[in-house]
């Protein structure tokens, strides 16, 4: 399958623009993404980057209101929707290619002149602890935010996207101001456009937007630090039907050579209702609905993750199960009809994922600003292709050991001790 190619640009200010044409698509995407999440944040203005996010579509000069936003957005069919993650933060539309300057123009004037007017951050405080209630009443999510805090504790990696409920309620308009100013710079800013328009439009409309813009100083994040010598256990009590629980080792930053080789070893081991995790624990032993695993990489760290929903009076025999299945991983060659039904399955999503313009906006977006490099779809798979078992080994006798073992729990368990003794490879 041949993927249409991207063309960057670099303006002199430093903001980077990536248009990627899709000749004859019906639609187009326009995306702005920003080198700006939660672990950019300071303790006492954690969850700002979220928070900011909401902010933008609140109104501008051009647009002073959020009805009127969403209303032009809405009378012309458009999708539109925003994001913040921890390592940066993203606005989007997509509509029929010849509403393109419209979405455009309606995405450039959010981020470039945001009012953030005093009564809306106000109002939208409430909505904020609202989201966050929300998340905490779902153990599926509550119990990665666990993980993540016994990962890394007391630093911006090992804090929610969202934060705290006390922060959102003591946040200024001035401390907008003053993340906005720091961390929204054209350095730090890649827009992307894709779809079915012309570079030579796409590139026109962009430099006019975003040209004029002042360079200024980048203000880096703080580096994740790591330091494990046991395994350690995380516990929250919640009166569930389940017992929800993520157990993470500690894995690879993005650009290590043996980041893919995990992520495909992940594949082997608990993506796909033919993986080992779901025909072991759903398929044989019933004991749990979900079960996955995945291998999440970001500028300085990473980690190998396995999640599941189970019964609670099986749980301990959950985490010796899956363990089984890791240690099998590190001590068994992977046979090669596996491998290859692991490699397929990596391939046939991105195949099939990238198949519209909001979803190549996303692959060539996080690319460049989180892999500072393009990496075309044909790339990543002629690379994943070179991969073998005894790579996967490799990978898994690295990783799985009991040193780098994280393990959360959110349900009604209260033994902390007794699940310490089985995380043991």
């Amino acid at each position: 399958m041949a993927f249409p190619k991207p063309h960057k640009t670099t303006l002199p200010n430093g903001l980077r623009i990536i248009v990627v044409p899709m000749k004859e698509n019906p639609t187009v995407t326009v995306q702005v993404l920003v080198e700006a999440g939660s672990h950019y944040e300071d303790k006492k203005v954690n969850g700002i980057s979220h928070f900011l996010e909401h902010m933008f579509f609140k109104g501008t000069t051009k647009r002073p209101g959020a009805h009127i936003i969403s209303h032009e957005f809405d009378s012309i069919g458009a999708d539109n929707n925003a994001f913040t993650g921890t390592e940066y933060t993203g606005y989007w539309a997509k509509a029929r290619t010849k509403h393109f300057e419209r979405i455009f123009d309606i995405i450039a004037d959010v981020y470039l002149d945001p009012l953030l007017p005093e009564a809306e951050i106000q109002k939208e405080k409430g909505v904020i602890i609202e989201e966050i209630n929300m998340y905490d009443d779902q153990p599926t999510s509550r119990v990665g935010e666990l993980l993540n805090a016994t990962l890394y504790g007391d630093q911006p990696a090992g804090r929610s996207i969202t934060g705290p409920r006390e922060n959102i309620r003591t946040m200024k308009r001035e401390d907008f101001v003053a993340y906005r100013n720091a961390h929204y710079i054209p350095s730090k800013t890649l827009v992307v456009i894709a779809g079915g328009v012309s570079v030579s439009h796409a590139l026109k409309l962009a430099k006019a937007a975003f040209g004029n813009l002042s360079a200024k100083r980048v203000v880096k994040k703080t580096p994740v630090k790591e330091s494990q010598k046991a395994p350690q256990v995380a516990l929250e009590y919640k009166k569930t039907e389940q017992s929800h629980l993520a157990l993470a080792f500690r894995g690879y930053k993005v650009g290590d050579k043996h980041e893919l080789a995990a992520g495909l070893l992940a594949g082997v081991l608990g993506k796909g209702m033919s993986s080992r995790l779901f025909q072991k624990l759903r398929e044989e032993m019933g004991v749990c609905y979900y079960v996955g695993s995945g291998h999440g990489a970001q500028t300085d760290v990473g980690a190998f993750k396995i999640r599941a929903g189970v019964d609670n009076k099986r749980l301990e025999e959950v985490v010796s199960v899956i363990l089984n299945e890791v240690r099998k991983l590190r001590d068994e060659l992977i046979p090669l009809k596996e491998l290859n039904k692991a490699k397929e399955i990596f391939i046939g999503g991105v195949e099939m994922g990238l198949e519209s313009s909001d979803s190549l906006a996303d692959w060539y977006g996080t690319d460049e600003l989180i892999r500072r490099k393009l990496e075309t779809p044909e790339q990543a798979i002629k690379r994943l292709r070179t991969i073998t078992s005894e790579d996967l080994q490799k990978v898994a006798r690295d990783i799985f050991v009991d040193a780098k073992m994280n393990l959360a729990v959110v349900g009604p368990t209260k033994d902390a001790t007794r699940l310490k003794k089985l995380l043991k490879i």
